[in-house]
């Protein structure tokens, strides 16, 4: 089957071929299918180096190359966290958690100060602030009729930020809250734990079972088959 047809717009690296995957060679530019990065938008990719003439910004690339390669294989992400922070010259992390992980924080809090790190915790609830607050009506609650406080990634960030921390870990925050926590952060943000309360917080089980187990998580317009190329919406042809 051709890749070549020309005329996307946007990338599709997610269809990319395991047989081609040029760019992991160096040669995007002449292997690459037509929905390629560098093929679609090379202008783009030439753009994304300039963020990297900022030092910081590549010290931390730098770093995590670094640490991939070291703990390559060998460490695990708990390791590659407590790696990158120290190899960063971080003092003070930030832990941003649900608060049906607050014991798992604790271990995770007790492991980065035994590597000499200073560690501020946060739980998603802190403050207590009632979901109606947020307009929330009360039969959209888990539990109607109950007190239910917020989940408040807001106020995370700013606990965090106010606490001078250099780096923060999300610990399974919900969908979306993660997302509102990593918009007000000013430290650098990365992920130990992604929820997901029916696959044992490991998401990837859904997409390995999607045509059995799961798949429930199919809207509808599946397909007969996985598609082989990005979908005709995203092509200018």
């Amino acid at each position: 089957m051709s890749y070549d047809i020309p005329g996307y717009e946007t990338p599709g690296c997610a269809y990319c071929p395991s047989t081609v995957r040029a760019c992991c060679q160096g040669e995007g530019d002449e292997r690459g299918p037509a929905f390629c990065p560098s093929k679609v938008d090379p202008d783009g990719v030439a753009a994304a180096w300039e963020p990297y003439r900022d030092p910081f910004t590549l010290r931390v690339a730098h770093t995590a190359a670094v640490v991939e390669s070291e703990g390559y294989c060998k460490w695990t992400r708990v390791e590659e966290i407590c790696q990158f922070a120290k190899k960063m010259g971080f003092r003070k992390v930030g832990i941003a958690m649900c608060i049906s992980f607050v014991d798992l924080g604790r271990v995770f809090s007790a492991i980065l100060e035994s590597h000499g790190l200073k560690v501020t915790s946060v739980a998603c609830k802190n403050g207590g602030v009632p979901k109606e607050d947020i307009g929330l009506k009360d039969e959209e609650k888990i539990r109607p009729g109950s007190f239910e406080p917020m989940c408040n990634p807001v106020s995370q960030a700013v606990l965090l930020n106010r606490a001078g921390c250099e780096l923060n870990v999300i610990i399974g925050l919900c969908v979306g809250h993660d997302s509102l926590f990593i918009r007000h952060s000013r430290a650098l943000v990365t992920t130990l734990v992604t929820k997901d309360r029916v696959l044992a917080h490991n998401p990837v089980g859904a997409l390995q079972l999607a045509d059995t187990y799961f798949s429930r998580v199919w809207g509808p317009h599946k397909p007969d088959k996985l598609p082989s190329r990005p979908a005709r919406s995203r092509s200018k042809v």
